[in-house]
């Protein structure tokens, strides 16, 4: 039997979706261990509630554990899935409120900008121990990871554990695949494309239907339609000639030109604070489901085609699979570091995950995603070595932030910001 874990399954949302996914399989029914751990112990007996129950509507006959002992959970894991958030709701809101104190503006923060600095500073020490413990308990397993900052995280664990069998994976390129094909008007399943960079600033760098580039046809609506320009990413695309896999609102965080002027807020539709609403329209989700649990209600164990449940799908059958995972880069993008976190497409079956070589980069889309690079690598060099130097540079070289205000104010905010978040960063970074 194959042992599936959920770290983080107090995220019930996210622990809905895979698990109607894996126990609605049917070559897999009667096979699998589902294991929910999460340091949050009334989370974590919703989480217990929902395996059941769903495991009950779907007849799959998985066995069902808990533990808030991440050590039991991991023992003998085949396959360990990642979606915590360190710090929860409280975190989120220092990250915006103290950026926004100093007149930094943010929309998602989760990925890169202060809000992805520090929620990566938060997270990677978490992921270190995650590392430590599969290197010991379960060598052979695959731990597919959905925690942001996705660039950051994967990168962490491969370099600073033994531990090196990790895969990110993320919805951002497989929603980008369908959002085109909708918007030229064919089916995605018809469209042949080819997507690479960085987890939320990869590139498709293909898009065909029969063996016709899309792209003049994409260029054409975008030129007929004066509000579709009005989007970040349409811009970015306008721009650099390759449609970037990430939305608009989240996009403006990457790059110098937008949140940090009145005008472009207002001309590109740049929600501020967005994370913050999405974050509590989350916790009114998790309340209604509590309810619904102790009511005995019926669950909703449809599929959602979780890419988590797909890659075990494909591992555990043999039945092959692509998908785009977040991956040692190693020469797979040639014109990018070898050691960084790159997204390409990966095949998937019953011998694992095999990235694909993509070869070079158009060198805009590489430059473009070096301003990146340069704030995931000091961010995991911050996490890894415990340095407060290395989060004020990795805060200085950020182009949002950059953008926005001085030296002494970034290294100020920071300063901040380790304060507000105390015991959940590094040591040596508190101690400075």
């Amino acid at each position: 039997m194959s042992r599936i874990v959920l770290i983080g399954a107090g995220s019930v949302e996210f622990t809905r979706n895979v698990l109607a996914d894996i126990l609605g399989y049917p070559e897999l029914q009667g096979t699998a261990t589902v294991v929910l751990h999460d340091i949050d112990a009334e989370r974590l007996g919703i989480g217990e509630r929902l395996a059941r129950l769903l495991n009950e509507q779907t007849k799959a006959g998985a066995a069902v554990e808990s533990h808030l002992a991440r050590r039991a959970a991991l023992e003998g894991a085949d396959y360990v899935i990642n979606e915590i958030q360190v710090g929860g709701f409280e975190a989120t809101l220092k990250d915006f409120e103290v950026p926004r104190r100093f007149g930094l503006r943010q929309t998602i923060a989760d990925t890169i900008g202060i809000g992805g600095i520090f929620r990566g500073l938060r997270t990677i020490p978490v992921m270190l121990g995650i590392g430590r413990d599969m290197a010991e308990l379960c060598p052979q397993a695959l731990l597919l990871n959905y925690t942001n900052p996705m660039a950051v995280l994967p990168w962490a664990v491969y370099e600073g554990t033994p531990f090196t069998n990790v895969v990110g994976v993320c919805h951002s390129v497989r929603d980008t695949h369908a959002h085109l094909a909708k918007l030229v008007g064919i089916p995605v399943e018809e469209i042949t494309f080819a997507t690479a960079g960085f987890n939320h600033q990869a590139f498709v760098l293909r898009f065909e239907h029969r063996g016709e580039d899309l792209y003049p046809k994409l260029r054409e609506l975008v030129e007929r339609d004066p509000d579709m320009q009005r989007r970040v990413r349409v811009e970015i695309f306008r721009r650099f000639g390759y449609f970037p896999t990430e939305s608009s609102e989240h996009s403006s965080e990457y790059v110098p030109w937008f949140l940090h002027h009145d005008d472009q807020v207002g001309l590109f539709h740049i929600p501020i604070d967005e994370y913050i609403h999405r974050s509590r329209a989350n916790l009114d989700e998790l309340a209604r489901l509590k309810d619904a649990l102790e009511r005995g209600d019926a669950l909703d164990a449809l599929p959602t085609s979780e890419l988590a449940s797909e890659i075990v799908h494909a591992m555990e059958t043999g039945v092959p699979r692509s998908v785009y995972g977040n991956v040692h880069n190693g020469g797979l993008i040639e014109n990018l570091p070898a050691e960084c976190c790159v997204e390409v497409p990966c095949l998937v079956d019953g011998g694992g995950v095999r990235p694909t070589r993509i070869g070079r980069l158009p060198p805009q889309l590489a430059a473009l995603n070096r301003t990146f690079l340069n704030v995931a690598d000091l961010t995991v060099r911050a996490g890894l070595e415990e340095r407060r130097d290395l989060v004020y540079q990795a805060a200085l070289l950020d182009p949002n932030t950059a953008s926005t205000l001085t030296t002494a104010q970034i290294v100020a905010m920071c300063d901040e910001l380790i304060e507000a978040h105390g015991d959940l960063l590094p040591e040596g970074i508190r101690r400075g």
